[in-house]
């Protein structure tokens, strides 16, 4: 989950869909999961209080970001994507919002208590990144990222990933599930929190429209694979009529920044 995944052409293929969604800004800003309060509370409970500044790094359309307000934070969003900003700001007029990336954050040494990513940290070239987000935190700061994924322990969702996938999809390698590390900080740590996002057939088409893999291919391919997808949940007596809950697992990972060495 936190490592690129991709194994044919990695970097191209990880600059295509790491660039794919400012086309899609409204639409995954209206259908993209929240995450879920309990992750977000464990996430920042090494900072130890609850009065805290947060960047949200690489925050999209602000969907951290908001549940970041909404457990009492003071949040800052850094996302390089211009069409992805102008839809954070727009939906969040009073949040600091800047233009930057993970491997060059535009604000000050030590500013921030915690640094968070949401659905974005396997687009983080984490040799860059991970010194760029100590030199941001405050001593004792902490660094969460947290990913939606589909529990596939419900048979129909599993049936749902198999139909979805396109020809840019992957087969993550057998370490993807390794914890990443650096010098600069502690051991992390991982949590996996329940969650669910209310949808009808149509409304999950749309947002698995927004998921960088069907965003990439080309139209006609895209409207096949999303009409095989409209066509899978229509006959499927759990999603064929109605509202239904589909279900989630919010994965989240955090560790806390190494005191500075004593000279």
């Amino acid at each position: 989950m936190w490592g690129t995944g991709d194994s044919m052409d990695p970097a191209a293929r990880r600059t295509s869909r790491a660039s794919s969604f400012g086309a899609q800004a409204a639409v995954y800003a209206d259908h993209r999961p929240d995450y879920p309060a309990a992750a977000i509370r464990w996430a920042l409970q090494p900072v130890g209080r609850t009065d805290v500044t947060v960047l949200d790094l690489g925050a999209g359309t602000g969907k951290l970001t908001d549940g970041l307000l909404a457990a009492g934070a003071e949040a800052i969003a850094v996302e390089p994507d211009a069409a992805m900003l102008a839809e954070l700001v727009r939906r969040y007029p009073s949040v600091t919002a800047r233009s930057g990336a993970a491997e060059a954050i535009p604000l000050p040494d030590g500013s921030v208590d915690a640094v968070v990513a949401g659905q974005a940290f396997h687009w983080f070239d984490q040799d860059r990144a991970f010194p760029e987000i100590a030199r941001v935190l405050r001593p004792g700061g902490v660094f969460a990222a947290f990913w939606n994924t589909d529990d596939t322990s419900a048979e129909w969702v599993a049936g749902l990933q198999r139909v979805s996938r396109s020809e840019v999809s992957f087969t993550p390698p057998e370490d993807e599930e390794k914890l990443p590390a650096h010098p600069l900080f502690a051991t992390f740590e991982k949590a996996e929190f329940p969650h669910s996002q209310r949808r009808t057939a149509e409304s999950l088409v749309t947002t698995i429209g927004t998921h960088s893999h069907t965003v990439v291919i080309p139209p006609e391919q895209r409207t096949a694979l999303l009409d095989r997808i409209r066509a899978y949940l229509r006959a499927t007596p759990a999603t064929a009529e109605g509202e239904f809950d589909f279900p989630l697992r919010t994965e989240v990972i955090r560790a806390v920044l190494r005191e500075s060495p004593r000279h």
